[in-house]
């Protein structure tokens, strides 16, 4: 009986050989495709995390571009703005030049074109004896209103209508245009 229990031993440990033998092949095919499966989904996740990190860099020089672009049009804007301060200025010294006279003249003629009737002529005090002449000449009344800076207001008989012509209110009327010519001839 030995050599059949010998026999049957062989075989059965022949046959556990051959099933150990699979069963490490399998395991081998199982891990060689764990392998290729996780080297593919990181390769997949490093795909997709470069892109993420791309499309966040993308993002984020988009928005730095706009920050700088959204700094250069507000420094444009204060400089078109201290460009309406400074000519704002410019008016209201050449207010106080002796030759300001003509200037009002000028005003006060296009404004009369505009008022039917016109019985007073009004403008600064400071300004008065500037049109005292013109005022006569043309047979209106000569009154004094400081509001009035650099100008001057034509008022209609009864005193119901008025044509106001002052340089600051031209250019308040003028500066959109004014603004973007100012604009180009800085900027270009």
């Amino acid at each position: 009986m030995s050599k059949l229990e010998d026999i049957l031993q062989n075989e059965v440990a022949a046959e556990i050989g051959a099933i150990a033998a699979e069963a490490e092949a399998k395991a081998q095919a199982i891990l060689g495709e764990a392998a290729q499966k996780a080297e593919a989904l990181k390769a997949s996740k490093e795909r997709q995390l470069e892109a993420e990190h791309a499309a966040a860099l993308r993002r984020a020089e988009s928005a730095a571009e706009l920050l700088i672009n959204q700094a250069r049009i507000a420094a444009k804007g204060r400089v078109v703005e201290q460009v309406k301060v400074d000519v704002l200025q410019a008016l209201q010294n050449l207010a106080t030049q002796p030759a300001f006279g003509d200037t009002l003249k000028k005003l006060a003629e296009e404004a009369l074109a505009e008022v039917v009737q016109a019985e007073a002529v009004v403008l600064n005090p400071a300004h008065t004896a500037l049109l005292a002449d013109w005022a006569k000449a043309k047979g209106l009344e000569l009154k004094a209103d400081p509001a009035i800076r650099d100008g001057v207001r034509l008022v209609a008989q009864g005193g119901r209508a008025y044509v106001q012509n002052a340089l600051s209110e031209r250019l308040e009327r003028a500066w959109d245009a004014l603004s973007a010519k100012a604009a180009k001839a800085i900027w270009g």
